[in-house]
């Protein structure tokens, strides 16, 4: 058995008991979407707390965070497949949580394709369109110039059963756009595909986003999605919204520990260690490590001496050829992971695993102990306990 869920808006003529038809002034028209005190609870287990979030219309909207974190839930409320536990979610300032799916003018691309088999491709893009019963000119118009944007106007003959997983996904990404919603929602779409696929569905959805002028909320644990995709990142974490931005504002300027380490391909390294100063000059000092902070952060952290911090640094970060500002560290060299141009150095600092980006021109053998500059003016330094940048 098969289910199709239909986010078509529907006007309805006159009332019927505990049906309320979509505001009118919805069509073509992109809402600012804003939830307020949102949460979800199943039963005394609480997995959303409050929540407050703004997306601006025509805007490409990205939540990421790991498993569990309460980004597929916000996306289940805003589609209406979640009932609110608290709160109120609003499309211009009209309260839609208490609307079916079928009335809040959404599209939703599903994580497991959701194709119905025993359709061949234009009738499963246009299965929507045919229960609202549109002229079939239109639906045969709307089928084929989706299908061409998507390149699978070939393909609109065949079965699901026919077609690759990345053809698949176009397919569902297909039958949302022929619906021409004003909000289309992404549920993880690309997690099913392999390496070489998602690279190239990222690609496409890029050009997609920079086509439709159409609002855009996607899901994904991948950073590397998020980053390329979004106009706006949401990190979330326990269903707390950790930092939202842009990913440059994300990438440079982390708030806490957890943004910092989630955001950024190799992860962000982190050593522990205790501010200490000595002559004027200001160090934090951990297993292995005495690092000297520039001037700037130093001043920053001038009232901290002896607080137990964490050094943040990016596997950018190094050099292999110290200037004068930089600091310096020695690390052992466990493996080299060949890449390309670039290579990534896994290293040793006490008990710590370091990763250093590093030129494949320049070759290093495993084993040996390695004297490394530190960019000092990269250095991120954050309270131990809290996670927070200082």
């Amino acid at each position: 058995m098969f289910f199709e869920f239909s986010f078509e808006p529907v006007v309805c003529v006159g009332s019927v008991k505990g049906v309320t038809a979509a505001p009118d002034d919805w069509e073509d028209t992109l809402p600012t979407i804003r939830l307020e005190q949102v949460e979800k609870s199943y039963g005394a287990v609480r997995v959303l707390p409050p929540l407050d979030l703004t997306m601006d219309d025509g805007e490409f909207t990205v939540l990421v965070g790991p498993s569990g974190c309460g980004k597929s839930t916000t996306l289940r409320i805003l589609a209406g497949l979640e009932d609110l536990s608290g709160g109120e979610v609003y499309f211009d300032e009209k309260p839609i949580g208490h609307l079916p799916p079928k009335q809040r003018d959404l599209a939703m691309v599903f994580q497991d394709y959701a194709l119905y088999p025993h359709m061949n491709i234009a009738r499963n893009m246009s299965f929507a369109l045919r229960l609202k019963r549109a002229p079939a000119s239109e639906i045969d118009e709307k089928v084929k110039r989706v299908a061409n944007m998507l390149n699978i106007g070939h393909l609109l003959d065949r079965k699901p059963a026919e077609l690759s997983g990345g053809q698949r996904q176009r397919v569902a990404m297909g039958r949302a756009l022929v619906r021409d919603a004003s909000t289309f929602l992404f549920d993880e779409p690309l997690s099913n595909l392999d390496a070489k696929l998602r690279a190239k569905m990222r690609t496409e959805l890029a050009e997609m986003r920079d086509t439709l002028d159409k609002n855009m909320i996607y899901v994904t644990h991948d950073q590397i999605e998020a980053m390329t995709l979004g106009d706006r990142i949401v990190v979330m974490s326990e269903g707390l919204i950790q930092q939202q931005g842009t990913p440059e504002e994300l990438f440079k300027t982390p708030v806490n520990r957890f943004v910092a380490g989630f955001i950024g391909s190799p992860t962000m390294n982190f050593l522990d260690g205790t501010i200490i100063t000595e002559k004027s000059k200001t160090f934090v000092q951990g297993e292995g490590f005495k690092i000297a902070l520039p001037a700037a952060t130093a001043r920053i952290l001038e009232s901290h001496a002896s607080r137990d911090v964490t050094l943040g640094i990016r596997p950018s970060s190094f050099t292999t050829k110290p200037a004068k500002s930089d600091a310096t560290i020695d690390l052992r060299l466990v493996v080299s992971e060949y890449l390309g141009a670039q290579s990534t150095l896994v290293t040793r600092c006490g008990d710590s695993d370091i990763l250093v980006e590093h030129e494949s021109a320049s070759p290093v053998k495993s084993g040996g102990m390695l004297t490394f500059g530190i960019r000092t003016n990269e250095i991120m330094v954050f309270d131990k306990t809290t996670g927070l940048r200082l």
